[in-house]
């Protein structure tokens, strides 16, 4: 274990470093970005109107820059109607109505991520060259005003209200889904929604932590066939579970034991309906979370609960015997989880007006918000491959260029240091005069007790 603490830690220093390889003497706007990024994707024509299904007299892609700046960066539609130059507030607040959703806001993402895949830099971040590993991770949000959607957490919000925010990113650091759940609910019921998503990223090990796992998302992840791979706090305290009672495994000289054996007719007599929850998950029917939610209202007796997480003990004792026994799969979990990890600062940063809560009154206004601050970061994402590849391609040397894949490989194309996220200031001789004339000798009499 000291070893791979060693090896992280390495890993760590090198991702900071990262940040040298991206513009040092100038600041790149975010609308740059965006314009920039849109270019080459197209991810504007993943908004379409909610009611005229085409797109003639589609607004100009200033407008929706707008709109995704002003939900993205939190800074909300009416300020930024009224602090932008060369934008009606009117214009940008009927485009936010009619076509800011949160389909066109997938399909957006979509498109940068559908393109990164036709890049061959994402491919240095993979651990396995026919694997995919994704990862996903929860981030609390305070929540303005009294929100049914929100929940009370000491722990997480203090005596605020919250939401959690979950993100999924798989290794070449795309954020391929997020959604926004009640900060009281358990991750691990999100988890296989997000896998089941879409069809531009397919995950094949993911990997949470210990918020994000439970036997029975172990059981039902390999019926969808993925491997799911967490990172578990207090290892030490898990159990194995064997189709032999343990007594015969002690028998046999064993140092490892199993602490009880499955009850395999439970599972049997459950089958067809273990296999019916997991059509409907795969044919998309309804969420893994909707099912989740609706089995945990009924007592945790219930047999096809019961049978649900027996098979996933199955599942789990093999996925734990792997974990002591493959360094190279715990190594591989450390780092798609740092990625993640490293995601929600990357939010933070984005996310940073009106310190960082939402505003928004309703969930889907939440998950408008989250999408637009999705899109920011895969634009921004996609900037940085598209910049690193282009350094590449200037190089003449092979040496020197296996050198820069190297340090792009040891860091993360997740950095924003270079970007400017907060506007532009104007110092114009326009913009420095004192407009207002504020009275200050009646201002400094004025008497207020």
């Amino acid at each position: 274990m000291a070893t791979l603490l060693n090896i992280l830690s390495l890993n760590d220093q090198k991702a900071d470093e990262t940040v040298d390889l991206f513009p040092q003497d100038q600041f790149i706007p975010l609308l740059e970005i965006l314009t920039t990024v849109n270019y080459y994707t197209g991810f504007l024509e993943g908004f379409e109107h909610w009611k005229i299904k085409n797109n003639r007299g589609k607004p100009q892609p200033e407008v929706f820059f707008g709109g995704i700046i002003g939900y993205g960066c939190n800074i909300g539609i009416g300020k930024m109607g009224k602090i932008s130059k060369n934008l009606n507030p009117n214009e940008l607040e009927n485009i936010v109505n009619w076509y800011f959703t949160t389909e066109n806001l997938n399909q957006a993402n979509d498109r940068i991520i559908g393109f990164l895949n036709k890049l061959k830099l994402p491919n240095v971040y993979r651990k396995w060259p026919h694997l995919t590993h994704t990862s996903s991770d929860g981030q609390k949000y305070n929540v303005r005003g009294n929100i049914v959607f929100a929940s009370y957490s000491f722990k997480s919000s203090g005596k605020d209200q919250g939401v959690s925010v979950k993100t999924f990113i798989d290794e070449g650091q795309r954020l391929f889904h997020s959604t926004v759940m009640n900060s009281a609910e358990r991750e691990a019921h999100y988890v296989i929604d997000g896998l089941m998503h879409n069809e531009v990223v397919q995950s094949d090990i993911h990997s949470t932590d210990t918020h994000g796992y439970s036997e029975i998302i172990f059981g039902v992840t390999h019926l969808i066939g993925i491997s799911f791979a967490p990172r578990i706090k207090n290892f030490k305290k898990q159990h194995l579970y064997a189709f032999i009672i343990p007594r015969e495994y002690r028998e046999l000289g064993y140092s490892i034991l199993p602490r009880k054996k499955i009850n395999l007719k439970l599972i049997e007599d459950q089958w067809d309906e273990i296999l019916r929850f997991v059509a409907t998950i795969k044919l998309k029917h309804t969420t893994a979370s909707q099912l989740f939610r609706r089995l945990s209202f009924y007592s945790k007796q219930h047999p096809l609960y019961r049978a649900l997480k027996e098979f996933g003990r199955i599942i789990k004792s093999i996925f734990l015997l792997q974990y002591i026994d493959q360094l190279e799969l715990r190594q591989a979990i450390e780092i798609v989880l740092s990625r993640v990890e490293n995601t929600n600062q990357f939010s933070r940063a984005v996310f940073n007006d009106r310190n960082q809560e939402f505003p928004h009154t309703t969930r889907e206004q939440q998950l408008i918000a989250d999408s637009c601050k999705r899109l920011i970061q895969n634009s921004i994402v996609c900037w940085n491959y598209l910049y690193l590849s282009q350094r590449l391609c200037e190089m003449d040397s092979d040496k020197e260029k296996q050198r820069l894949v190297q340090a792009i490989k040891r860091g993360s194309v997740i950095a924003w240091q270079h970007i400017n996220l907060q506007g532009e200031y104007d110092f114009s001789p326009d913009h420095l005069s004192n407009n207002w004339n504020f009275r200050l000798p009646e201002i400094l009499e004025l008497n207020v007790s």
